[in-house]
């Protein structure tokens, strides 16, 4: 074993953590401009209204029930727009960017021995195209996405059935996210989790990752 293989080993070993379980949308990925403005092409004013209107209708798809594309296309007529939902789900959400440093944070964990997992509230379109385009379920050891689970976040069996999967306790899981009422129903489950976004920037990231005792450097 090289010395630096040595002391990542040895930081694992420290922390009662073995595997974090991040978020996606707000914690390794963006939407530029965020969704209101990405909206404003097709509904004006109207964005804001809209999108709060659509993302009611999708929760229940969000935990696999139901197809989300035709409830999409129906609210997107009664707002009065012609523009075909293939073309708007595309433009709007499929609209994802990446960040690379966090990127560079997974690819840290990983060499220091950690299990690094994806666990994300999503509709199985949108779930899919990040499962195969942005090339998630080749970086994660294990992808969580809620419309594969049928439980979504923040209700706690979500962190149940990710860990079961995962193949681990939940106490020995890291989890973070950037909304508050996710935190709440992993810690609810017996997961560890810590809140954080973007915004933030990414070395507050790695010292809340300190606080648990586990290396990102």
């Amino acid at each position: 074993m090289t010395p630096s293989a040595a002391g990542s080993k040895r930081a694992v070993a420290a922390s009662p953590v073995r595997h974090v379980l991040l978020d996606a949308d707000g914690v390794l990925q963006e939407l530029p401009g965020g969704w209101y403005v990405a909206m404003e092409p097709y509904l004006g004013e109207r964005a804001r209204e809209f999108l709060h209107r659509t993302w009611k209708d999708e929760l229940p798809m969000l935990a696999g029930r139901g197809d989300y594309l035709p409830v999409l296309a129906a609210t997107l007529r009664e707002f009065g727009v012609e523009v075909p939902v293939g073309d708007v789900y595309d433009a709007v959400w499929k609209n994802i960017v990446v960040v690379e440093e966090s990127l560079e944070v997974v690819r840290r964990l990983r060499r220091n021995g950690y299990g690094v997992h994806l666990g994300t509230n999503q509709e199985q379109y949108r779930g899919g195209y990040m499962r195969t385009s942005l090339g998630y379920d080749e970086l994660f050891d294990v992808c969580c996405y809620s419309h594969d689970l049928g439980v979504a976040k923040p209700d706690p069996g979500f962190f149940v059935e990710a860990g079961r999967r995962i193949g681990a306790e939940l106490g020995t899981v890291l989890f973070i996210d950037d909304t508050a009422r996710n935190i709440d129903g992993a810690r609810a489950a017996g997961m560890l989790a810590e809140q954080w976004d973007l915004t933030q920037g990414h070395e507050v990231l790695v010292e809340l990752f300190a606080k648990h005792g586990v290396s990102a450097r």
